[in-house]
């Protein structure tokens, strides 16, 4: 089988999102994964209930519940949220035990256990994106003291932790600020984020004023960084088209009259003139402000 290449001209089209959203107890995590496109709630935490503007769930006692999801489970739904990132790696660590008592000691997992932990849990996580649904990682907020500071990270168990914030295309952190609560998917000192929609601080609306909150904020995402992968395209087909014109060239005359171009063009294009010139032995004239020609020794 040929290897597939995507070429640097072709776009590369995002048509599924894996989003963590991670906070302190409280303060609604679960409204909030509601508010997505079509969403079925995996609830590990079994804590849907307490959301008012509850959506179809599936309450997860045993991970055989969710193990085998299939395209058919989900073709009513969007979204898959999975209500605590942490929770379902507990209820995962239980099963392995499970299939295989010398992976745990003590109700624990060994070293060898959690291999095993971070390897199922990718995997299951790849399945689910495979179905092609988005994907919401619900997280509690743990929060650690160095020294003075408190540095905040997801309260997620084993090395999993890690995979999560690479599995993770954006993450967000909730939080209340000045009586509101708000949606901050930007990195600090002290706090995880993604930020790839390069959006501001969110303020979140009660669900039953926005019940499509998180949804619009997916598309925005989603809709910045197709953008991206056009505006990629488009200047990658400038720059060979830059280096068509350019093979052409061959004295000063040529150089000269594409300065213009190049200056209103981007840098990479400058510094495609710059090397051909050089190529061809010209040097640039700062008081003329063209290219010249090397005198011979």
């Amino acid at each position: 089988m040929a290897l597939r290449i995507i070429r640097s001209t072709d776009p590369i089209t995002v048509s599924r999102l894996n989003l963590c959203i991670y906070a302190a107890p409280g303060l609604g995590k679960t409204s909030i994964s509601f508010t997505a496109d079509k969403p079925l709630l995996l609830d590990f935490d079994r804590g849907a209930h307490r959301a008012a503007n509850r959506k179809d769930t599936v309450q997860v006692d045993r991970w055989e519940d969710v193990a085998n999801i299939t395209a058919d489970d989900l073709a009513d739904f969007n979204t898959v949220v999975v209500d605590t990132a942490g929770r379902a790696l507990d209820v995962l660590t239980a099963d392995i035990i499970r299939r295989n008592p010398k992976a745990g000691r003590g109700g624990a997992l060994t070293l060898q256990g959690y291999g095993t932990l971070k390897a199922e849990f990718v995997a299951w996580l790849k399945h689910l994106n495979s179905l092609g649904k988005d994907v919401v990682l619900i997280a509690h907020m743990d929060e650690q003291r160095n020294g003075d500071e408190i540095i905040e990270r997801l309260d997620v168990q084993g090395g999993s932790k890690g995979e999560i914030y690479k599995a993770a295309d954006a993450m967000g952190r909730l939080s209340i600020r000045d009586g509101k609560r708000m949606l901050n998917f930007s990195p600090t000192d002290s706090q995880f984020g993604k930020n790839p929609g390069q959006l501001d601080p969110l303020e979140v609306p009660h669900p039953e004023r926005a019940p499509e909150f998180l949804a619009g904020v997916i598309q925005k995402i989603k809709d910045k960084l197709n953008a991206m992968t056009e505006e990629q395209r488009e200047a990658q087909a400038a720059l060979e088209k830059w280096r068509t014109n350019l093979a052409d060239v061959e004295d000063a005359d040529g150089i000269n009259g594409l300065l213009d171009a190049a200056k209103s063009s981007s840098r990479a294009a400058q510094i495609l003139l710059h090397d051909r010139a050089t190529a061809l032995g010209l040097t640039f004239d700062k008081k003329a402000g063209e290219y010249i020609a090397q005198k011979a020794a």
